[in-house]
This record gives C-alpha cells, sequence and structure tokens, in this order.
C-alpha cells in the first residue's frame, strides 16, 4: 500500500508583483525522510519553502494558483493565528544565517525557553532542564555556559546547533533546514549534517534540506528534488540523480565545483554546460612542474618570519590577565606569480594572518619582509605606499562597499587617495576599462552596490582591488558565500587577471576543494601554527598529519 504524504505542494505558482518567480511545482514529503532541494540563488527554493510556514512577504508577493497540503489540511488559505500553531510546533525552520536569525539582546537559553513556553504546557522553571537536555542532544559543548551565554559569544558552528535546538523543541513533524551550512568550515559542515541524520533518525522527523552543493545534499537526502529559475527540473532517489543526471543543469551542478582529482585550466560554468561547450583543457603535471620551477627560482616576494599574534584577556576582579596566541611562531615564503592557499577551520588564525601581513593588525612578534624590507617597522607615510602594493578581496563585498556611493566613484576613489592618473577623466576611463575587464561594463558605472547579484558585487569588490595594480593580493574567503557556478566565473577571472597582471595571492579559505584548485602551495593552519606546508596535489594525495587528513576527510565527495 502507498504511503500518503505529510506536506503536498501542487502546482504551486508565486509572483512578485507581475513577476512570477514559482511556475507551478509538485511534489511531496513523506514521513521519516530527507528530501533534498537543490538549486542557485534565483531558482526559488528558498521563497517556495517560506510559502509552507506562510512567511512570504505579504504586502510584494502572493500565491496565484496551487495547494500546499500538510496531513489534508490546506495552508495557503489558512489565517495567520492559525498559522502560528503550526508554524515551530508542527513545522518548523533552521535559517541559512544563524546569526541575524537570533536575537543579539537575549541569551541562547531564552531564546529556545520562548518557544517552549509559547508553544507547550511547560512553565519558564520546569523549561530549563528541557532546553539543557536539547543543547545536550544536538551537541554543544558545555550546555550549561550556552544557556548563558549571547550570541555573539559562541561560534558559527555552536550558533547554528543553536538554532537546531530552538527548531526541533516541540518534536516537529517536519523540517525545514535552508541552506544549514553555507559558509561553515568543512569540519563544522559534516558534523551539522551527521547531528541533523542522527536527530531525524531519533525522532522519525521529516527534513526538507535545502542547498545550492549537490555533493552535500547527496550524502544526507533520501530523495532530491533539483531547481532551475522557477521549475522542478529533475527530482528522483539520490543516487540515481548524482550518478545518472539527466537534465543539462543537474550536470552542470555537478561538474562545475571544483573535482579534486584533475585540475581543468578554466572551470566551466552552468552556462557553458547549457550551452553545450563546457571547458575541459586539463592542466598536467609536467606543465604544473614548468610553471612552479619558473616561480620558484626567483627570490621571495613576501618571507613571513617567527610570526607571532598575541592577545590579551583583560581577566575580572579576582583572576589574573591571561593571553593566547592566535598565530604562534608562522613562518613561510611567498614568491612571485605563486597561490599560496591558506586553510583550517575557523579560529585556526589564518585571517588574523591575512591581516598582519596586510598591517591592518599589526603582529605582535617576528618580521614580515616584502621584497627584502621588514614592513612591521613601516612609519605610516611609508606605510600608505605599501597599502597601493598589498590589496585584499574581502568575503563580504556589499559591506565594504559604501552603499551611497555608486560603484565607478568606488573604484575610482583608492585611485584619488593614492594619486593614480592626472584628472578624474583618466581615472574614469581606467575604471571603465577595469568594469569590461571583470565582465560588468560601462552601464554599471552609476549603479549602486544594493541593485547588483552576490556574485556581481563580489566583481566589483576585485574591480577595486585591481585598480591600484597590486602585486600581491590577499582573498580572504572571496568566494565562499557564492553559488557554485558564480564561484567557478569568479575563480576563472581570478586566474585569468592573475595570469594577466602577475598577480601573487594569498588566498584564504575553508572550502578545501576551491583551495587545491587555485593553489601552488597550501599551508595548513590548526590553532594558530602551521601543521603543513608543502605542494598543494602533494598534501591531497599524501596529508601527514592527522588533522589535514580530517580536513580532506571532511570534504562533501557525493555518492
Amino acid at each position: 500500500m502507498k504511503k500518503e504524504p505529510i506536506l503536498s505542494v501542487n502546482n504551486l505558482k508565486i509572483a512578485f508583483g507581475n513577476n512570477e518567480v514559482i511556475h507551478g511545482i509538485t511534489y511531496q514529503v513523506y514521513e521519516n525522510e530527507i528530501l533534498g532541494i537543490v538549486g542557485e540563488s534565483g531558482s526559488g527554493k528558498s521563497v517556495s519553502s517560506l510559502a509552507i510556514l506562510g512567511l512570504l512577504p505579504k504586502k510584494i508577493s502572493k500565491i496565484t494558483s496551487g495547494s500546499i497540503s500538510y496531513y489534508n489540511q490546506e495552508l495557503t488559505s489558512l489565517p495567520q493565528k492559525a498559522f502560528q500553531d503550526i508554524r515551530g510546533n508542527k513545522i518548523a525552520m533552521i535559517f541559512q544565517e544563524p546569526m541575524s536569525s537570533l536575537n543579539p539582546s537575549l541569551t541562547c537559553g531564552d531564546q529556545v525557553l520562548e518557544i517552549l513556553t509559547q508553544h507547550t504546557f511547560y512553565d519558564k522553571k520546569d523549561a530549563i532542564p528541557e532546553v539543557i537536555s536539547l543543547f545536550e542532544k544536538v551537541k554543544l559543548p558545555n550546555p550549561e555556559r550556552v544557556f548563558k551565554a549571547y550570541p555573539h559569544e559562541i561560534s558559527g558552528g555552536q550558533k547554528q546547533r543553536v538554532m537546531i535546538a530552538m527548531a526541533i523543541a516541540c518534536k516537529p513533524d517536519i523540517l525545514i533546514a535552508d541552506e544549514p551550512t553555507t559558509a561553515l568550515d568543512v569540519t563544522v559542515q559534516k558534523d551539522i549534517v551527521k547531528l541533523l541524520k542522527s536527530l531525524q533518525n531519533d525522532t522519525k522527523m521529516s527534513i526538507i534540506f535545502i542547498t545550492h552543493d549537490l555533493s552535500l545534499i547527496s550524502e544526507i537526502s533520501n530523495r532530491i528534488l533539483v531547481m532551475y529559475k522557477g521549475d522542478i527540473v529533475e527530482q528522483g532517489d539520490a543516487k540515481t540523480i548524482f550518478r545518472e543526471p539527466q537534465h543539462l543543469y543537474t550536470k552542470a551542478l555537478i561538474n562545475s565545483r571544483p573535482s579534486l582529482d584533475t585540475r581543468l585550466k578554466v572551470l566551466p560554468t552552468i552556462q557553458d554546460f547549457l550551452d553545450g561547450t563546457p571547458k575541459t583543457e586539463i592542466i598536467t603535471t609536467e606543465q604544473r612542474a614548468k610553471n612552479h620551477k619558473k616561480i620558484y627560482n626567483k627570490a621571495p616576494l613576501l618571507e613571513v618570519i617567527n610570526v607571532e599574534k598575541e592577545y590579551l584577556n583583560k581577566g575580572g576582579w579576582f583572576t589574573k590577565p591571561d593571553s593566547f596566541k592566535a598565530v604562534n611562531n608562522v613562518s613561510f615564503k611567498l614568491y612571485e606569480g605563486e597561490t599560496l592557499g591558506l586553510v583550517g577551520e575557523s579560529g585556526c588564525g589564518k585571517s588574523t594572518l591575512g591581516n598582519a601581513i596586510l598591517q591592518l593588525n599589526k603582529a605582535t612578534s617576528g618580521s614580515i619582509l616584502y621584497k627584502g624590507k621588514d614592513i612591521t617597522k613601516l612609519k605610516s607615510s611609508a606605510l600608505k605606499s605599501l597599502r597601493k602594493e598589498i590589496q585584499i578581496i574581502f568575503q563580504d563585498p556589499y559591506s565594504s562597499l559604501n552603499p551611497r556611493m555608486p560603484v565607478g566613484e568606488a573604484i575610482m576613489e583608492p585611485m584619488k587617495v593614492h594619486k593614480l592618473y592626472k584628472t578624474d577623466k583618466e581615472r574614469k576611463e581606467k575604471t571603465i576599462a577595469i568594469l569590461n575587464r571583470v565582465g560588468l561594463g560601462e552601464t554599471y558605472f552609476n549603479r549602486y552596490p544594493h541593485e547588483f547579484s552576490g556574485g556581481q558585487r563580489q566583481r566589483i569588490g576585485i574591480a577595486r582591488t585591481i585598480a591600484l595594480q597590486p602585486k600581491l593580493i590577499v582573498c580572504d574567503e572571496s568566494v565562499s558565500a557564492l553559488d557554485i557556478s558564480v564561484q567557478a566565473q569568479v575563480l576563472n577571472l581570478l586566474n585569468e587577471l592573475k595570469e594577466d597582471f602577475g598577480f601573487t595571492y594569498i588566498f584564504i579559505s575553508h572550502d578545501l576543494a576551491v583551495v587545491k584548485y587555485m593553489s601552488d602551495q597550501l599551508l595548513v593552519m590548526n590553532k594558530g601554527k602551521i601543521e603543513e606546508l608543502d605542494d598543494a596535489d602533494a598534501i591531497y594525495s599524501n596529508p601527514k598529519k592527522a588533522y589535514t587528513q580530517k580536513l580532506i576527510h571532511a570534504i562533501p565527495k557525493g555518492l
């Protein structure tokens, strides 16, 4: 006898104003299963899931046709008051960004207490042990401490676990997990996926797991839906979808991610596959060795010698101040034209080291030689001149751009500061040439940051960086929040610019597949120290340290 679904979405259409964004999708969720929904930004996966909980913005969006039924109860016509009994109680949701979803003015414990006291018969006093028990269930270290802690006092992975505890507090029938591991370390991501599978196994709840990473989703889901531009283009069991994809878009999602086995000269994008022209040229071991011989025969461009960065905790009335070393005795050399990959979990010191090299956060001790000169001893005027030579591409380009300044002016601004070119007319010409070079063009000159997609904003960040014609660029998690296809485009652009302008990169990331693709040498950091430093391919094929082995083992590889 065929099982009845607990949730049915039938011919659902959603519009924002006159623009239809979901074009009649149909799917079911059954008891005790994990359904994966995969697709890039704009595919409609999050919008359709928000519709299930009645969370679509009322003034600008509407369900134009179709139905969503939960145990035969129609949700599309349900009054908001009735939704309050379902939302968080019967159907719960984990949002993508826990920091913006948690209330910064309430402790983590109080936020979970609020859910329990609202939806159950617990009073606050009786609910406290239940919250501690939930924190234990989601494997939070020291649950009592987390109960009293504010969100900013715990790590990203721990915040996500608090969100999961909130979501499962009322033992829901369905848990919607919307990109719950995006921008998390690969090891934390693996732990969160393992935790969700374990909770699902224990409670028999159903999970809708939403992501843009097909390799990741194939490791957790029983069935997968693939969404593209508001349609479900393919659905089936996880093994079939991953091993025998039928739709070109599904094939593109699988193949746009950098491979751990082969190194392509240019990463194929989604559009390449849809056009039937995916890039296939491979960089051979011989070509790579020849390039390395050319790079490493020169004097180093940058030399980091015994660098340490120490932070002091002031202590309280009755406790002594103590210290910890975020960067501990780190030494390495970087050569012109090289890409050095810098990997490790959050808190390992990789961004702190990057900031020390940029002189944004000065090292406590040690030397940093740039072109043979110790830049830790530079005066402010010499440091300003150095800023032109050593630049950074930030993780979040939106927060690093002035929302009130058109992007053309934002790119021209550093040119003015460093007195590049004689007139604004000349600077504008150079800016338009740079915009063309990063794939945007003159028409974007007078637009503001909010008018661009995430991938376009990252290109603007790159344009602003290369406007100064630097020698060394620190890429700090610069592709971590991008869709796979946009990520491929940005990585290809970085490699093209490196070839054209002779850039040298320090590429910081927690995504090991991306780092391996980009890097010549790889530096693995753990707790402020260097674990391993060697050729990127050598480390991946034969990691010597247990920590590196753990990082590589955690990479989602699909079925």
